[in-house]
């Protein structure tokens, strides 16, 4: 068995995937890597890093030829708010990108695994549990891109074989790493200013509803995935999952029951609004469920709890170092 590549291995997912991945089949066996170098701040990888530019075709190939890599977890791409900023850079990431690793993949017989998102839906998709089959006309570049990468696994499967294997995440909730330019962000954000502030000036409106994950469930089902039986595969590209659905106002009650005297308003960013009213309030991931046994072990209270144990630890340690 060849090594596990991740690219995108310092953002928000590929940060936790890669202990995750480390835990099950030793660190080892995993080549992290992302466009910059490693910070103090950066959580520990546990595994051996490289600088690789996913873009560059020719930097990717070499990579290739030196490491002997079996599969494949491309996380490197832009983000649905920051790729609305610059869709030039979004194609060029969550596209370009893909097709160079989908090339490299087809070349090196690599299994490859791809976050999709709910951002590959649109207004004109059924927004209350939105079927796994459906309508995918999205109004935003990021979700373009989604939907594309999306067929473009399909195609590299069925043309060249390519064991390609995907899953539509909703917003992703997680206390090691903060995320970086999604529209699901406030719901990362709201702990850290209870905690802080006792206080969240929210960006999205009151009632919009939409789905979320807490990381644990969500690289989880990363992992879970690739290591499901090929044979009851028939959607691979990509799988509905969630864990919740739910609005500012839900995860407000939540955190009082902890934090009696925080408080939530409203400055609305109309920009980050509109993406959020593109796409469903609720989807159904029974698929999921039935082809590969997707269950998540979080809901709502019981992720709250988790978030705000390990943030006050993660402050003070913060603050502890700070002073010296």
């Amino acid at each position: 068995m060849g090594k596990i590549l991740i690219t995108g291995s310092l953002g928000q997912i590929g940060s936790e995937l890669s202990q995750e991945i480390g835990q099950r089949y030793g660190f080892d066996q995993i080549i992290a890597t992302d466009i910059r170098n490693l910070r103090a701040d950066d959580i520990a990888l546990n595994c051996d890093y490289f600088f690789l530019d996913v873009t560059d075709f020719k930097q990717l190939h070499e990579f290739f030829k030196e490491h002997k890599i079996s599969t494949i977890y491309h996380l490197a791409a832009i983000l649905s708010a920051t790729a609305e900023e610059n869709p030039q850079v979004a194609w060029k990431v969550n596209i370009s990108g893909l097709y160079n690793v989908l090339e490299i993949a087809r070349e090196y017989s690599c299994r490859l695994f791809l976050p999709s998102s709910i951002g590959a839906f649109g207004p004109t998709t059924p927004k209350m549990n939105t079927p796994q089959d459906t309508v995918q006309r999205p109004i935003t570049i990021y979700g373009v891109t989604k939907v594309s990468g999306e067929l473009l696994c399909d195609y590299y499967f069925k043309r060249f074989g390519v064991d390609t294997r995907g899953l539509r995440y909703p917003g992703i909730i997680s206390y090691k790493t903060l995320p970086g330019g999604g529209t699901t962000d406030y719901a990362v954000e709201i702990y850290y200013s209870a905690i802080q502030q006792m206080h969240y000036t929210c960006y999205i409106k009151a009632g919009t509803y939409l789905d979320m994950i807490y990381m644990p469930d969500a690289i989880r089902a990363a992992a879970d995935l690739m290591e499901a039986d090929p044979a009851k595969l028939t959607h691979r590209n990509s799988y509905n999952i969630t864990a919740m659905s739910i609005d500012p106002e839900m995860l407000s009650a939540s955190i009082r029951k902890i934090i009696p005297d925080f408080t939530l308003d409203y400055d609305i960013d109309p920009i980050r609004q509109q993406i959020a009213d593109s796409w469903p309030d609720s989807i159904d991931d029974s698929t999921a469920r039935q082809e590969w046994g997707w269950q998540p072990q979080y809901n709502l209270d019981k992720m709250t709890a988790d978030m705000i144990e390990n943030l006050r630890q993660k402050i003070n340690s913060d603050t502890e170092r700070s002073e010296y």
